[in-house]
């Protein structure tokens, strides 16, 4: 199956839309196709300003309607708590939310953005994904993340070269209880450290103490930028330490 072929067996589709390459992606190829598509963005504590921003671009840009839904996703204990399968509850909670909107919109297909790079094995969203027969069509029609990225280019979608990018919930360290002081402080140190130019960087938050990850290449920059990040970084952290393990490519969670 290819994307033509899936799109013309369902002309009518809801999309769940982070604001990121893949669904962006997806977006574009439905409105292509000549699909009747609309967009959902949940906003929640989790999606940092500039998603939003990004999808809000993107959507206009398209011309493709967006309902944006705002969730305190922290409301659901089994998300808040963060166990091992916190991305379990709170993709069910978000994708449950977006088919009860989108079902009020007369839309009873949804698709999201995962492709076939992603490691089902490792993601227990997916799971939740299954279970609520959402559609990853990206991965049925075995298109990888640098495919989509580089058919992201010739459409001219300004999302094509976005770093990958994971919630702010995975800043939090497994079995630490969320909150919103703690997401906002790292959303204020990554844009910080995105302001300086960094791409494809993590701030973990390990108690009162940020852990910085960037790749490789990038370990010059932030050492002649070590004192200005250290007086960004002092107010809303008791240390800030950086992680030597540095790789290539983008970063994982």
């Amino acid at each position: 199956m290819n994307l033509h072929q899936f799109f013309t067996a369902h002309p009518k589709v809801a999309i769940a839309f982070s604001g990121g390459v893949d669904s962006a992606y997806l977006l574009y190829a439905a409105k292509s196709e000549g699909c009747d598509v609309r967009a959902y963005f949940v906003n929640s504590a989790f999606q940092p300003a500039f998603e939003l921003a990004d999808a809000e671009r993107l959507s206009e840009e398209l011309s493709i309607p967006l309902t944006i839904i705002n969730l305190d996703i922290l409301q659901t204990k089994e998300v808040a708590d963060n166990p091992k399968d916190r991305c379990y509850h709170c993709k069910n909670k978000i994708f449950r939310t977006i088919i009860q909107a989108a079902y009020d919109d007369g839309y009873d297909v949804l698709l999201d953005g995962t492709n076939a790079s992603d490691d089902a094995d490792d993601r227990p969203g997916m799971k939740a994904l299954a279970e609520l027969k959402v559609c990853s069509v990206l991965r049925e029609c075995g298109l990888t993340k640098s495919e989509i990225r580089q058919r992201s280019k010739a459409a001219g979608l300004f999302t094509w070269n976005k770093p990958s990018y994971a919630c702010l919930a995975t800043r939090i360290p497994t079995g630490t209880t969320i909150n919103v002081n703690d997401l906002e402080r790292v959303a204020q140190a990554e844009t910080y450290l995105d302001e300086a130019g960094f791409r494809d960087f993590r701030v973990r938050l390990i108690g009162d103490m940020a852990k910085i990850q960037i790749r490789q290449k990038d370990m010059n920059h932030i050492l002649s930028e070590r004192e200005h990040i250290l007086e960004k970084f002092r107010p809303l952290f008791s240390e800030t330490v950086l992680d030597l393990r540095t790789r290539g490519g983008d970063l994982d969670e």
